[in-house]
């Protein structure tokens, strides 16, 4: 009697979520923002300020914000008021305004001379990439976490990207204008990535 082919038993792996919050992560405060910010200009860390000034107001996902180039935010030796960007998940490009804090800080790093030769904004460590990777992005952002006391388990990198929008709305009220600065293209998408109730999205 032929016996049926069963099925390899295979040993149960813990799942990759195992022991950590799961969901999104929570936008910064803005008392969190300005802390980040102290610390990173005492500490003289003019990458990492302008990096982090750029994530909040940019509202960019990480994987664009890593690709931002020099040509993107300057023109005519000067860091534009404007910029647009090319994303990479929605091939749609969204514009967001750039703050005299933002440029400044901006301007200060691509002063740099780390920055000769290099046409991204955040150059890759040792020459190995063209620019930083979102995993050493977000490696970035538990230190900036950390060093104000923030559990790194609640924030992270759509923090920052959170952040903004998340002020904007609690003062407007406006789904259309947060879900333009995301650059989503459904207004479902901006819904739930607020975590606004239906019924207050029907109101509104």
């Amino acid at each position: 009697m032929q016996t049926p082919n069963l099925p390899a038993i295979r040993a149960l792996r813990p799942a990759w979520n195992k022991g950590r919050i799961a969901g999104q992560k929570l936008p910064l405060k803005p008392k969190h923002v300005c802390a980040i910010r102290v610390r990173l200009e005492l500490a003289e860390n003019s990458r990492d300020l302008a990096l982090f000034n750029m994530a909040i107001d940019s509202k960019l996902r990480s994987c664009d914000l890593v690709r931002i180039r020099g040509v993107d935010v300057m023109a005519s030796g000067q860091i534009k008021a404007r910029a647009s960007i090319l994303q990479s998940k929605t091939q749609k490009p969204v514009r967001f305004e750039i703050p005299e804090g933002t440029r400044a800080s901006v301007a200060k790093w691509m002063e740099n001379p780390l920055m000769v030769g290099f046409k991204f904004l955040w150059p890759g460590r040792f020459h190995e990439r063209m620019h930083i990777s979102t995993r050493q992005y977000a490696r970035i952002v538990r230190d900036w976490d950390l060093s104000i006391g923030l559990e790194v388990t609640t924030y992270g990198t759509h923090s920052m990207r959170r952040t903004k929008v998340t002020q904007i709305y609690k003062k407007t009220g406006n789904l259309r204008v947060v879900q333009l600065l995301l650059g989503h293209t459904k207004m479902d998408s901006t819904v739930h990535y607020l975590g606004v109730e239906l019924k207050d999205a029907l109101a509104i």
